[in-house]
C-alpha cells in the first residue's frame, strides 16, 4: 500500500514537471522472458556515462502496481525483474505496451529529467485453443437432406494475431464436414455440413473430432468431441429371426409349460420398434385353446391338454406389428411336433454285503451286490449305472444291469471313517429318469498310526534351585488311531547326563507326558543337558517315535563375590608399601573377585566402606585397582586399614568385604646412609630389614658373577663383538628359576576375563639408586608398570645363543 502511495505521489510530481520529459525511447520484447533477461541499454540511448547514472540518481517510475522492469545502475542495462504475460496483462489488444519514465536529478541546471520509455511485449504462441466443453451433443433426423448446416461453438485463444485461432478440423468421414467462415473481427466461426443422408438403421451415432489450430510457432491445437445422435422414422417393418420355427413338447406337459419364443426385431427405434406378436387368423379355435401367444414376449406355452395319438404335429401361423403411427407387419411359421414320453424310472435293488470295512482291507473287496430294471422299452429302458469318481470305491458289470461294487484303493480311516455313496441309475429318455439310492459304509480302524509329537524338539528354561519334584515341562504326543490303537503313553529313553543315567534327573508321567525334576539343578555343575522322550501306543506290536527335550538351566544369583587376590585369611591381607616409590595414582595392589554365576549376576563393582585415612587411597569402580591419591609423607601412620566391598549385579546384590592392612616401610636406602653418633638400637632392626638384607645382598652377588661369566664368555668368542659391547647390561630374562622372584598368580585369574593369562616368565630392571654408594640393598621392580611383559624390548641376546 505504502509503495502504491509512494508511486501515485511520484507520478503527480512528474505531470507538474512535464515540460522537462525529452522524446520517448521504445523497447520491444517479448513475453514470458526469465527474470534478468535482457531490454535495452538506457546508458547507450541516453548517451549517458555510467558513472552518471548512481551521480544523477537515475529512478525507474511506473503507475503499473508490479514493477515489471528494473536498471542496473553499474552498467546500465534494463532487465526484467517480473515475469510478465501478456494474456494477463493487455488481453486481447492487438499491441500491448509497458511504459515507465526514467527519472534523472540536473545538479546544474534543471531539477529533474524524464525519459519516458515504452515496452512493447510481443505475443508468442504460449496458448492453445480451447472449447468451452469438452463434449458437445447433436441431434439429427434421418429424413434431413444433404447441405443442412449446423452451428458449432468456437474454440478462444487468448493469444493474438497469428497465434490465435486459424483454422478448424474435423476426422474422416463420409456424412459430414465442415464450413470455416472469417468474422468482421478476424475470427473464425465453423458450421457443420451434412454433406450425405443419414439411416438410422445403419449407423445411429456418430463421434466427431473437432480440432482448432493455430499459426503460431510452434502450432498449438485444441480439441473437442462431437457426439451425433440420429433421430428415427417408421420405414422399417419386423423380421422374424427365421422363417420357420420348429419345437418339440412332450404329450403329457403341463400347462403353461414354454414350447417356444419367437422372436422380431425392428431396425426402428422408440414407438416405431415396438412389437405385438399374435397369432394369424389362419390358426383355427382348436389349436388357440392348446396354446398361447404372449403378445408382447412371443412366448409360446402350453394351454391345453395335448395327445400325441390325435395330432402328432401342429402348425401355427405367427405375426408382429410395430406401435408406429402408419404400422408395418412380418409374419413366421412355428411347427410344433408332439414327443411320445418316458415315463417309467429305473429301479435299484442293492444286496450290502458289507457296512464295514477294515482299512487294511486290499483292492477288490466286495462291498454290495446291486441290480437295475425298467419296464420301458428301446431307449427308454436301457440303463446306465454309476457312481461317484472321487471315492475309493467303483461299480463293475457282471451281467446286464447287473453291477458289483467294489474297493478301488487303500481306505484310509484316519482320512475319511465314514462313506455315503451314493448310487444313480438312469435311462435313455430325452430327458432321463433318474433313480439314486444311498449305502453308508464305515471304516474301521487298524494300528497303523505311530504317535506323533507336536515338535521334533522342545526347549525347556528351567530356572535353577528349582524344586525337586515339580513338574517342568509338558510334552504332547498325538495318535490319530482310534480307541486302544490311539492311546499313548510316555517314557525317557536311557542316555547318561555327567555319567549318571537321566532317569536320576527327571521323570515323566506316562499318561499325560508331565515331566518332573527329580532333583534340585545348579546351573555353576550344569549348564543344560539333553533326554529322549518316547511315545508309544498300546497295541502289540506298538508303534513309537521319539522327541528330544533340551533343558536348559538359567542361572540365578546365589553365589557371593569371592576375593581372589590379594590372598585374605579370615577375609584380611596385608600389603607393604614402600613410601619412596609411592606418587599420585601409583597402583597399591589390586582387588581381584570371582563369582561363580554368569552374565549380570557375575559382573563385580568394588567399593571403599572404610578406610583409616580416605584421603589417601581410592579404588575403581570396576577394576578393582586401589591407587594412591598422593605421595606418602612422614606424618602418615605406619599402618593403613581399608575395607573393600566386593558386589554383584544381580537382583538381589550379593557382595562380600575384605579387610586390608597397608604396612608402609622405612627408607632403608636413606636411613642406612646416616652417620649419627647414637647407636643403633637393635629393637629398630626387625627381622624383615635382616631378611631383605639377606636376599639383597645374595641377589647382588649372583647378578655380579652373571655379569663376569657372561662378559668374559663373550670375550672369548669375539673380541669385536665385545668392544661394541660397552653399554651397561641393564635387564636380563628371568624363566623358570627357583632363585628368582617369583610371582604369585592369583586364583582363577583369568574368570570373568577375556584376556590369555601369561605364561612365560618376568623381566626385571636392576634400578640403582643415585646414592647407591650409600645403599646396603637394591630395590627390584617391572621396567614397565603397566605393559605386558611381553611387549618389553630389551633382551639378553647371549642368553640365546
Amino acid at each position: 500500500m505504502a509503495n502504491t502511495i509512494s508511486s501515485g505521489a511520484l507520478f503527480i510530481f512528474l505531470l507538474c514537471v512535464s515540460d522537462l520529459v525529452t522524446g520517448q525511447i521504445r523497447y520491444s520484447i517479448p513475453e514470458e522472458l526469465e527474470h534478468g533477461a535482457f531490454v535495452g541499454n538506457i546508458a547507450e540511448d541516453l548517451k549517458l556515462s555510467v558513472w552518471e547514472l548512481s551521480a544523477r540518481k537515475l529512478r525507474l517510475a511506473s503507475d503499473d502496481r508490479k514493477q515489471y522492469m528494473e536498471v542496473n545502475l553499474q552498467n546500465g542495462i534494463v532487465f526484467v525483474s517480473e515475469r510478465i504475460d501478456r494474456e494477463q496483462i493487455c488481453r486481447q489488444s492487438s499491441t500491448c505496451l509497458l511504459s515507465f519514465q526514467i527519472i534523472l536529478w540536473n545538479p546544474f541546471n534543471n531539477p529533474l529529467e524524464i525519459h519516458p520509455v515504452a515496452v512493447e511485449i510481443l505475443d508468442i504462441n504460449d496458448n492453445s485453443p480451447r472449447f468451452l466443453k469438452n463434449e458437445f451433443s447433436l441431434q439429427i433426423s434421418e429424413l434431413i437432406a444433404p447441405g443442412a448446416r449446423f452451428p458449432l461453438e468456437s474454440a478462444h485463444d487468448p493469444d493474438v494475431g497469428t497465434n490465435t485461432v486459424s483454422n478448424y478440423q474435423i476426422n474422416t468421414n463420409e456424412h459430414f464436414g465442415l464450413n470455416v467462415q472469417t468474422r468482421t473481427d478476424g475470427s473464425k466461426s465453423v458450421e457443420l455440413l451434412l454433406e450425405k443422408s443419414l439411416d438410422r438403421e445403419q449407423q445411429p451415432t456418430f463421434h466427431l473430432l473437432l480440432t482448432a489450430i493455430d499459426d503460431g510457432i510452434p502450432q498449438r491445437s485444441g480439441t473437442t468431441r462431437i457426439i451425433i445422435t440420429v433421430v428415427d422414422f417408421n420405414d422399417n417393418a419386423p423380421l422374424f429371426d427365421h422363417e420357420i420355427y420348429r419345437a418339440s413338447v412332450a404329450e403329457n406337459a403341463p400347462k403353461g409349460t414354454l414350447v417356444i419364443k419367437i422372436n422380431a426385431a425392428d431396425r426402428d427405434e422408440g414407438i416405431n420398434a415396438e412389437l405385438t406378436y399374435s397369432f394369424t387368423s389362419h390358426v383355427s379355435q382348436t389349436i388357440r385353446e392348446l396354446f398361447k401367444l404372449h403378445p408382447a414376449t412371443g412366448e409360446i406355452r402350453v394351454q391345453g391338454v395335448l395327445d400325441f395319438e390325435e395330432s402328432g404335429v401342429y402348425e401355427l401361423d405367427v405375426q408382429a406389428v410395430d406401435n408406429g403411427s402408419v404400422g408395418m407387419t412380418g409374419h413366421a411359421k412355428v411347427v410344433v411336433g408332439l414327443i411320445d414320453t418316458n415315463d417309467n424310472a429305473p429301479e435299484l435293488d442293492m444286496t450290502v454285503v458289507a457296512r464295514a470295512v477294515r482299512e487294511d482291507a486290499p483292492p477288490g473287496t466286495v462291498i454290495a451286490l446291486i441290480r437295475v430294471t425298467d419296464p420301458d422299452s428301446g431307449e427308454y429302458g436301457h440303463v446306465q449305472c454309476q457312481i461317484p469318481v472321487n471315492i475309493p470305491f467303483k461299480l463293475e458289470k457282471t451281467l446286464r444291469n447287473n453291477y458289483k461294487m467294489v474297493t478301488n484303493d487303500i481306505l484310509d480311516r484316519e482320512t475319511a471313517p465314514l462313506y455315503n455313496i451314493s448310487i444313480s441309475a438312469w435311462d435313455g429318455g430325452s430327458p432321463p429318469l433318474l433313480t439314486s439310492k444311498t449305502i453308508s459304509v464305515s471304516v474301521t480302524d487298524v494300528n497303523d498310526n505311530a504317535p506323533r509329537f507336536t515338535q521334533s524338539s522342545f526347549n525347556v528354561y528351567l530356572m535353577e534351585n528349582n524344586i525337586p519334584g515339580a513338574s517342568i515341562f509338558a510334552v504332547t504326543a498325538l495318535d490319530s488311531d482310534l480307541d486302544q490303537n490311539g492311546e499313548v503313553s510316555y517314557s525317557i529313553l536311557e542316555n547318561q547326563i555327567l555319567d549318571v543315567s537321566a532317569s536320576a534327573y527327571v521323570t515323566i508321567n506316562s499318561r499325560n507326558g508331565n515331566i518332573y525334576a527329580l532333583r534340585s539343578f545348579d546351573y555353576e555343575q550344569l549348564k543344560h543337558f539333553q533326554i529322549k522322550v518316547q511315545a508309544q501306543d498300546d497295541v502289540s506290536p506298538p508303534l513309537s517315535s521319539t522327541a528330544i527335550v533340551n533343558v536348559i538351566i538359567l542361572d540365578q544369583n546365589d553365589n557371593t563375590p569371592v576375593i581372589v587376590s590379594p590372598l585374605t585369611w579370615n577375609s584380611s591381607a596385608s600389603v607393604e608399601i614402600a613410601p619412596q616409590s609411592v606418587f599420585p595414582g601409583y597402583l597399591v595392589t589390586k582387588v581381584t573377585a570371582a563369582d561363580a554365576d554368569s552374565g549380570q549376576n557375575s559382573r563385580l563393582s568394588y567399593q571403599l566402606l572404610e578406610a583409616t585415612d580416605p584421603n589417601l587411597f581410592t579404588v575403581g569402580l570396576h577394576s578393582g585397582e586401589i591407587r594412591t591419591t598422593r605421595s606418602i609423607m612422614d606424618k602418615d601412620i605406619i599402618t593403613e586399614r581399608l575395607v573393600i566391598c566386593v558386589k554383584d549385579n544381580g537382583q538381589p546384590s550379593l557382595s562380600s568385604t575384605a579387610t586390608i592392612s597397608f604396612s608402609i616401610t622405612s627408607n632403608v636406602t636413606e636411613k642406612s646412609s646416616e652417620r649419627t653418633d647414637t647407636p643403633r638400637l637393635s629393637e629398630y632392626f626387625s627381622p624383615l630389614n635382616r631378611y631383605l638384607v639377606i636376599i639383597l645382598g645374595s641377589t647382588s652377588f649372583l647378578f655380579l658373577v652373571t655379569i663376569i661369566f657372561l662378559v668374559v664368555v663373550k670375550f672369548k668368542q669375539d673380541s669385536n663383538i665385545a668392544e661394541d659391547y660397552s653399554s651397561t647390561i641393564c635387564c636380563y630374562r628371568r624363566s623358570n628359576s627357583n632363585n628368582a622372584f617369583n610371582r604369585r598368580p592369583a586364583v582363577n585369574e583369568s574368570v570373568n576375563y577375556t584376556g590369555p593369562v601369561q605364561t612365560e616368565g618376568y623381566r626385571y630392571t636392576v634400578c640403582l639408586s643415585p646414592v647407591s654408594s650409600k645403599s646396603d640393598f637394591l630395590f627390584l621392580k617391572p621396567c614397565h608398570p603397566t605393559l605386558p611383559f611381553n611387549d618389553l624390548g630389551v633382551r639378553d641376546t647371549n642368553a640365546r645363543k
